[in-house]
């Protein structure tokens, strides 16, 4: 990536937030180091999307999953991080389920 204007990449401030949030409160990270850490984000985030997105085309469906990441991850060789963004995943449907029976439920009681 070289920062040209058809460069999709994640916004510094949230990069360096994250950089921030693993290091002591009293710790600089220099430009250079942020820009570097948004360039392999990046290039990391496209490269798993991109895999994933193979596989969404051989099977002609057009919509990428958070299963379909999850399997990237695998297929890549990045194991422990499908274990742990699967367990996201599971956590993330549970909650919307949860929201989805609550909406319900609150739109049944408005209609009594």
């Amino acid at each position: 990536m070289n920062g040209g204007e058809g460069d999709k990449t994640l916004p510094i401030a949230n990069v360096s937030r994250i950089m921030k949030q693993n290091l002591p409160p009293n710790a600089k990270i220099s430009k250079e180091s942020k820009q570097l850490m948004q360039e392999c984000a990046t290039e990391f985030i496209s490269f798993v999307t991109g895999e994933a997105s193979d596989k969404c085309h051989k099977e002609n469906r057009k919509t990428v999953s958070g299963d379909d990441i999850c399997w990237a991850l695998c297929s890549l060789g990045f194991d422990n991080y499908a274990e742990a963004i699967g367990r996201y995943l599971y956590k993330f449907r549970q909650a919307e389920l949860v929201k989805l029976n609550q909406n319900k439920l609150e739109t049944s009681k408005d209609k009594v």
